[in-house]
């Protein structure tokens, strides 16, 4: 058994502990990064670039599709499956190339393959052959899907969504399970590109939206398109053949309905990689998901007796937000501070952002409209919005369909949060979170400048409404003649 001593040990190398990396490196030679698995992060190899180059693909086959609607015919749309996934391996691999290039700056002596668990607080044994004793360790160990036991009878036709980017050809035939952001852009993709596709929900939540009125109007506007019931009452799952039965109450007639499907996707969300850890052994304070207790300003754990711990934790592991910027954000905070121990600084944390990809985008910013009741009370809310339906510039894309809900604090007229349903809306969720970076309240927003015609002005008139219920603004009129047609 070989034993060695190091300053500081990163347990996985995706994003977060790539960035924890690069952080404590500036404070110590001796930092070592483990890797249990095929490194590249879950962003390239499995996560958000793989999924937006299969949403790239179903937007084209869309756009060709809908081109009648601005008098332009076309043919019958022939999609190559095998060419289109033969074109997302290929381009998923270069960025997961492109990872693996940047860590060859790494020396391979600070680079351990093997899987690692705690044989002590500061000990970790790495494979068989390593005993590694670290003053401070840092747990990135990242994520990994998860399925209810209840989809086990659909056997070697249950597949989650890291396996989708390995068919070399699509199904023809696919039940989602999971109605959040993965399975909504995997399903809607899917869809587009001819395969014959519901998805199914549990809970009545949709996506990212808590906002009754914008999860609403996204269900409407997606069943438009493929079936989806986001609170299903679902019966039996059962293998037939090489198909999965599923025996459901349709939604909208009310049937009982068994339907046959090539796989059931689980989208039901990712599960922490902890388990195999053995926590038990580092002295730490676990909630009841056996994640460890830690600051999010700091990433520091906490002890079992209450005290701070030589433990880190970032990334997916954290269960916190699971999206790039976070794991990344989360690394360098912990990387900073697990390289200058017993010296700790609390690390900035950016404004809540999330975005889905579907069409039309879905995104959150900022507090939620439940959050910011709770903080501020409910006579302390303003709550604004406007739709894309009449919006000028989505008019002219044909895209318009979506709706924004807009919060501020009564008094201030300080911006608190939105929940965004539109074409595009990534774009319009930065300026928001820009906003929210700079404290902007209502009124200053509207001071900055929105050309003619954009899709921000459609954000403008949000943010007039929201002005008006903060009572810091007139009434908006049927149509405002300073901004143009369609402003």
């Amino acid at each position: 058994m070989q034993e060695r001593n190091v300053e500081v040990a990163i347990i996985g190398a995706g994003t977060a502990g790539l960035s924890a990396w690069q952080a404590a490196r500036q404070y110590h030679d001796e930092v070592v990064l483990i890797e249990d698995g095929k490194p590249g992060t879950t962003c390239a190899r499995v996560g958000c670039m793989p999924s937006k180059l299969l949403i790239a693909a179903a937007e084209s086959a869309h756009q060709v599709e809908d081109a009648a609607g601005f008098g332009i015919r076309v043919g019958r749309v022939d999609i190559d499956d095998r060419a289109v996934m033969a074109r997302v391996r290929r381009e998923r691999d270069a960025f997961v190339d492109s990872v693996l290039k940047s860590m060859q700056q790494i020396e391979p002596a600070n680079l351990l393959a093997g899987r690692a668990r705690f044989e002590d607080a500061h000990t970790l044994r790495v494979g068989e052959e390593l005993l590694l004793r670290a003053r401070t360790i840092i747990i990135a160990t990242g994520s990994r899907p998860q399925a209810p036991r209840a989809f086990a009878p659909a056997g070697d036709r249950l597949i989650d969504s890291d396996a989708v980017f390995e068919w070399q050809t699509l199904p023809d035939s696919l039940a989602v399970f999971g109605a959040g952001i993965v399975g909504l852009e995997l399903g809607q993709a899917l869809s587009r590109l001819g395969v014959r596709l519901r998805l199914f929900g549990k809970s009545g939540s949709l996506g990212p939206f808590q906002d009754p009125a914008v999860r609403d109007y996204a269900e409407h506007t997606f069943n438009a398109a493929f079936y989806l019931d986001p609170a299903a009452d679902v019966d039996t799952i059962e293998r037939d053949g090489e198909q999965v039965a599923i025996t459901f109450r349709e939604r909208g007639s009310g049937k009982r309905l068994t339907e046959r499907f090539d796989y059931l996707l689980a989208a039901t969300g990712r599960r922490p990689n902890l388990d195999t850890l053995a926590l038990e052994k580092a002295g730490l304070a676990l909630n009841d998901e056996g994640v460890p207790l830690y600051n999010r300003f700091t990433m520091q754990c906490q002890r079992a007796d209450g005290e701070a711990s030589h433990v880190f934790i970032a990334g997916d592991a954290s269960q916190e937000l699971p999206l790039l910027h976070e794991a990344n954000q989360q690394g360098r905070i912990a990387g900073h501070n697990a390289g200058r121990y017993p010296e700790r600084r609390a690390g900035r944390r950016s404004t809540p952002l999330s975005i889905a990809f579907t069409d039309p985008q879905m995104a959150t910013v900022g507090l939620s409209l439940e959050e910011a009741r709770q903080r501020f009370g409910c006579e302390g809310i303003a709550e604004g919005g406007a739709s894309f339906e009449d919006q000028g510039r989505a008019v002219v894309m044909r895209q318009n369909r979506g709706l924004m809900r807009l919060y501020a604090e009564h008094g201030s007229g300080q911006f608190l949060g939105a929940e965004l349903f539109g074409p595009r809306v990534e774009h319009l969720a930065h300026l928001l979170a820009w906003a929210l970076e700079q404290k902007m309240g209502v009124e200053r927003m509207l001071e900055m400048p929105y050309y003619h015609p954009v899709l921000e002005e459609g954000l403008r008139s949000a943010l007039r409404d929201l002005n008006r219920a903060l009572l810091q603004g007139p009434a908006m009129g049927e149509r405002c003649l300073e901004y143009g047609p369609g402003g």
